[in-house]
């Protein structure tokens, strides 16, 4: 069955009233569109800790620079409404441009510090800016109870719980990463990947996930992580950072470093740019 789709706010408001009406929690799943089984997995996590699953679809066009690929992002709703008929959808928000920015587009949230730090930020400066401000506007148009992102987003994950969660008090569920067989994370971007950049993709999980163990086994941090780097270049990629941290903070790790860590990547083959990471897990005999 097709979820109901509404494209503004008025007709938004008008279906969250009927679930409120009838004391409904409603779960909010925030996308882009281009939706794959990673997105369907998030709205089935969503329906486990509310009555009623609203998805937004809105390709959001502050988290793009003028170079990146906003004009070409895959925009197919009709594809993306079959996706979600098989899964528990109540509403679908697929709002314009003039609908979430009606006094122009502009970031007006910014983020600075703490895990919107480096990373990202060193190579979209624009990004988080960007996330923030429409997660800010999507969460006021719909007050849901809780949201649910995806891990494969890490620091996104982290700075939107740090920086936007706690205005509205909305709890953020997080969803596993979802992988093809052979390791890749599941992205709308890799359907831009070659026959032959896609037989190279899965290194980044690869190797992520055999430095996350020698790490775990207590090998230097600096070492694996520069025998990483040279690992993914060597498959292919252009590496834009690949990197040790802090779990949550997203402080840099080190050798003997405290606390929980996690192994994040982001790299260009052909011309589409990659990213995952992996948890590196408790010290193993």
């Amino acid at each position: 069955m097709f979820p109901h789709v509404v494209h503004t706010r008025t007709e938004l408001d008008q279906a969250l009233a009927g679930f409120r009406s009838k004391g409904e929690r409603i779960a909010l799943v925030p996308t882009m569109g281009a939706l794959h089984a990673g997105h369907i997995a998030l709205v089935r996590l969503a329906a486990k800790h509310a009555e009623r699953v609203v998805v937004t679809i809105f390709v959001n066009p502050t988290q793009f620079a003028p170079h990146e690929d906003f004009d070409r992002y895959p925009r197919v709703l009709g594809q993306d409404a079959v996706e979600l008929s098989g899964a528990k959808v109540d509403l679908v928000y697929a709002p314009s441009v003039e609908e979430i920015y009606p006094e122009g587009v502009k970031q007006d949230v910014v983020p600075e510090g703490g895990p919107a730090s480096g990373l990202e930020s060193n190579a979209r400066p624009h990004f988080f800016g960007g996330v923030a401000t429409v997660v800010t506007r999507l969460f006021d148009h719909v007050r849901p109870d809780v949201a649910i992102f995806g891990e494969k987003d890490w620091q996104q994950l982290q700075v939107i719980k740090t920086f936007v969660a706690p205005k509205f008090d909305i709890p953020i569920i997080p969803g596993p990463t979802v992988r093809e067989e052979d390791g890749l994370a599941l992205s709308s971007r890799n359907r831009y990947l070659s026959l032959e950049d896609r037989k190279k993709a899965p290194a980044l999980h690869r190797v992520l996930t055999e430095s996350a163990v020698l790490i775990s086994r207590g090998a230097p941090v600096s070492a694996v992580m520069t025998s990483a780097k040279h690992e993914i270049e060597k498959a292919g990629f252009t590496v834009d950072y690949v990197e040790a941290r802090h779990a949550e903070t997203l402080a840099p790790a080190t050798d003997g470093h405290h606390g929980p860590i996690r192994l994040l990547v982001a790299a260009r083959i052909g011309g589409t740019r990659l990213i995952d990471n992996v948890a590196v897990p408790h010290g193993e005999d």
